[in-house]
């Protein structure tokens, strides 16, 4: 399978509110779909048209056994795509199920450089059990680009870190869908939430929906009224059509408010499809939802009945804050770490660091880097610190949900819980406000892969680890394409020796990428005098006002009372000015109050 990606701005309208430049690719928008099958190979030529902005593609989801330098991520395991430049994409497809692709590059992707990857199975334990398939996505909006949005979202203006809101969500990129279906025939519905921000309750009413498989795992049949997918997780589920065609059936989805800092006054955070079984008939309004009940993804069960694995050889412990910096602004951490990208590519390291490959330490102070050998039982135990949910998606491999704690459960006890037998796996998780989950996956996939939170606004801010596996094995298996190496070049990006781009010395990262120190410890002499004085000069501000409001008004004999010369002057009907005479009393500023208490704006 071969694609020709030329990758440029183009303009959209997707809620009808406001058009604005968006990502597409050969000048179209929403931007092609990727369909293969088991065992195909994949040949992408991107070519960056955008002319401002660097990009790259990362195949969510896909496991990139033995080709870990097409992962995608910029500064992880390639030096991002410079604008007019290419860069091929090699791929052999070993896994089937429902998958995307997007931008990992600049915090891009919600500019529209978002898309569906569907791997067909000709060997699926539910073939022949449905008659069609239909792709769907979920999204969220924003009016404004990433590049303008992320910067007033890292700024000391916004210490609390409140990430921005959408300003609509989307299916198929649209508010508008439409899908035909033909009465008594099943078919396989494909979801996925391409979204930056929002996970999004989904349901169809009239439906109940049969899930197969999350995350390119296939599932234990398992009924459903509704679904919850946060950002970037996959759902594939059988559908029933009805017996006749009668009426035509609402698609609801749902935006997590929760997720909300603020909530805007005029945000619809719902977006509504239909299931038309007529296309004459009415599309009708859904009906309202008390509260939110989606089925429990812990409680599904994987179709292969793979057992939960053998105790961990490797234990990691993430613990995820959210703090600000020196500069005033809110980061997001792993274990007081916010990552910072390193000058080299943190493949390109583990492949030019010889021995040395196997010390976490080459790979910077600010990358979280841990590394794994080869068939370590690596079970991660992740306590969010934080009052939001949070998303973890992991590169390169799924993982089994041994656990999954209630919200304010605090951290892992360590003890006192029960893992299941055949703990289902994908490779996104959702983990509660103030709760924790434990994570568990074997080390057989050599490569460079992120763990990382999929709500974009913290991928900016830092809340990233980096899985370092296998290196030895990665040194003598990985030969980097010309092209790549010239993707450095193009953009001056170091490709050899450590975090800092040493090659000597490669325990000295003198020189790497930090993000701004932390704020002082309690208060410094510094602050207290500037404290200090500023209450000083805040009392002495009032003590002026108050003063001079309290002074007795000094009369001024004139021929015409002086107060009438004051009065603000509103139109009158007839296009000139009057003066408002009658006795008022200040409201507010800008208004008056009238005699009969009346507001009249100025």
């Amino acid at each position: 399978m071969s694609y020709d990606f030329n990758i440029e701005w183009v303009r959209a309208n997707p809620d009808g509110a406001f058009e604005r430049p968006t990502i597409g690719i050969n000048g179209e928008w929403p931007i092609p779909r990727i369909e293969a099958n088991v065992g195909d190979t994949i040949l992408i030529n991107a070519h960056n048209g955008l002319g401002n902005q660097t990009t790259s593609l990362h195949f969510h989801g896909l496991f990139m056994n033995g080709t870990n330098h097409m992962d995608g991520p910029a500064q992880v395991t390639q030096c991002a795509i410079q604008p007019g430049s290419s860069f091929l994409y090699n791929f052999t497809i070993t896994q089937p199920g429902t998958y995307w692709y997007h931008s990992h590059s600049q915090g891009q992707y919600p500019d529209g450089l978002r898309g569906p990857l569907i791997i067909h199975d000709p060997a699926s334990p539910f073939n022949g059990q449905y008659d069609e398939e239909i792709v769907m996505t979920l999204s969220d909006w924003y009016h404004e680009e990433m590049q303008v949005l992320i910067p007033s979202f890292m700024a000391k203006s916004n210490p609390t870190g409140a990430e921005p809101v959408p300003q609509a969500a989307l299916m198929n990129e649209t508010q508008d869908l439409k899908v035909p279906v033909q009465t008594g025939k099943t078919y396989l519905v494909r979801l996925i939430n391409i979204g930056a921000f929002a996970g999004q309750y989904f349901w169809i009413e009239g439906h109940n929906m049969t899930i197969v498989e999350v995350d390119g795992v296939y599932t234990k049949l398992a009924e459903a009224e509704m679904i919850y997918l946060s950002a970037a997780q996959r759902c594939s589920f059988l559908i029933a059509t009805k017996a006749e065609d009668e009426a035509n059936f609402p698609m609801i989805a749902s935006m997590d408010t929760t997720l909300f800092d603020v909530m805007p006054e005029d945000l619809n955070w719902n977006v509504t499809g239909w299931l038309v079984y007529d296309g004459t008939k009415d599309l009708p309004k859904p009906s309202l939802v008390e509260e939110f009940e989606p089925f429990d993804d812990i409680e599904l069960r994987p179709y292969d009945e793979m057992k939960i694995l053998p105790q961990p050889t490797k234990e990691i412990e993430l613990n995820v804050v959210m703090d600000n910096l020196h500069d005033g602004a809110n980061y997001a951490f792993f274990n007081n770490i916010t990552y910072k990208a390193p000058k080299v590519p943190t493949l390109y390291t583990a492949l030019t660091s010889g021995e040395l490959a196997t010390n976490a330490r080459v790979y910077g102070s600010y990358t979280n880097s841990f590394v794994l050998e080869k068939g370590d039982i690596v079970q991660i135990v992740l306590n969010n610190l934080d009052s939001g949910r949070h998303p973890f998606h992991i590169h390169g491999h799924d993982f089994q949900i041994l656990y999954r704690s209630p919200d304010e459960a605090g951290t892992y006890p360590g003890s006192g819980v029960e893992f299941p037998e055949t703990p289902i796996r994908r490779d996104t998780v959702v983990v509660l406000p103030e709760g924790y989950v434990v994570l568990r996956f074997e080390a057989d996939n050599p490569g460079v892969w992120l763990f990382h939170c999929h709500i974009e606004w913290h991928v900016a801010s830092g809340l990233m680890a980096t899985f370092v596996e296998a290196p030895l094995e990665l040194q003598s298996t990985i030969e980097l394409p010309k092209n790549h190496l010239e993707a450095c070049i193009s953009g001056n990006i170091p490709f050899k020796g450590n975090a800092a781009g040493r090659t000597g010395d490669l325990l000295d990262l003198s020189g790497e990428n930090s993000p701004p120190p932390p704020l002082p410890a309690g208060f410094t002499l510094k602050g207290i005098f500037a404290m200090l004085f500023s209450t000083s000069m805040g009392i002495v501000g009032i003590w002026v006002v108050a003063s001079y409001g309290l002074r007795k008004p000094r009369v001024v004999q004139q021929k015409v009372d002086a107060s009438a010369e004051r009065e603000p002057l509103l139109a009158a009907s007839d296009g000139s000015a009057r003066a408002i005479t009658t006795p008022a009393t200040a409201d507010s500023v800008g208004a008056i109050r009238d005699a009969d208490g009346g507001l009249s704006r100025i």
